[in-house]
């Protein structure tokens, strides 16, 4: 499946989230979906946990 039919998916899905559900399911919805790719990203290798919390050096 391509990116752009992912984020079809995902675009009808909060969709019908925000239609049925209110405003706080819209939010939780979109803050598990972020919690998803990131840990899909970290899985497949794409994402840097060091990068994203700034990396300390110990060089003094």
């Amino acid at each position: 499946m391509s990116r752009s039919t992912i984020g079809l998916f995902v675009g009808l899905l909060l969709g019908i989230v925000a239609v049925f559900g209110g405003f706080l399911q819209f939010i939780a919805v979109v803050v598990f979906a972020t919690l998803g790719l990131l840990v899909g990203r970290y899985l497949d290798g794409r994402l840097d946990v060091q990068d994203l919390l700034g990396r300390r050096s110990s060089k003094g």
